[in-house]
């Protein structure tokens, strides 16, 4: 049996070479405990660069919609002054025209009465083409259909051979610029005969009856 020495405790055996530290067991480094895991502050500052990426993307998308509307604005504004600017042109092509129409008057009486010759004649005819370029038009005919929306009846009359109301004569030729109507055409009308369609009726019942052999005798 082996007595153990009191006042003595068993030591690990130590390597020779080795100091008496290494013996000792040591402590698990921090470090090392801490594997795999973010410190704290690491985590406070990704969630703050989170919020600022939102804040800039919400910024980002207001000044977006703030520039789209702001383009729209000034294309609806580029539109209105561009329709602006053709319906002043407009007018005032309609104000110059609108004071030439009794020089062409004259020119058109000019030419119904033969006077339509020499240097008269070639400065009547440059004016018209001038007036023609800048989209005048003439309308009005002998023959055509009253309209009242282009037509201003100066004189009115019946006629046998009309069978509806008709303009017989031109007056004043009517002038227009494009759709629209600068001087009606004065005309003189002419309305169908009172009575008229009852007499070509009885007319055409006659016809049939002599076609037919007459009518039926009791």
């Amino acid at each position: 049996m082996t007595e153990e020495t009191p006042g003595f405790e068993e030591k690990p055996d130590v390597p020779s070479g080795a100091t008496p530290e290494d013996a000792e067991p040591k402590a698990a480094s921090p470090s090392a405990s801490a594997a795999g895991e973010a410190p704290a502050g690491d985590t406070n500052q990704t969630a703050g660069l989170v919020a600022q990426l939102d804040q800039v993307r919400t910024a980002l998308g207001e000044r977006t919609a703030d520039l789209q509307r702001l383009q729209a604005e000034y294309q609806n504004y580029r539109r209105r002054v561009e329709r602006d600017r053709i319906a002043v042109k407009e007018i005032a092509i309609a104000n110059l025209l609108t004071e030439l129409l009794p020089v062409l008057d004259d020119i058109g009486r000019a030419r119904e009465h033969g006077e339509f010759v020499g240097g008269f004649k070639s400065v009547g005819e440059s004016l018209e083409t001038v007036a023609a370029k800048m989209g005048l038009q003439q309308f009005g005919k002998e023959g055509e259909p009253f309209d009242p929306t282009i037509h201003e009846a100066l004189m009115h009359s019946y006629a046998p051979d009309v069978t509806e109301t008709t303009c017989v004569a031109i007056l004043q030729p009517g002038y227009r610029i494009g759709e629209r109507t600068i001087r009606p055409a004065r005309v003189a009308v002419a309305e169908p005969q009172p009575g008229a369609s009852a007499a070509k009726g009885d007319e055409a019942e006659a016809a049939d009856d002599k076609e037919s052999g007459g009518p039926d005798e009791g």
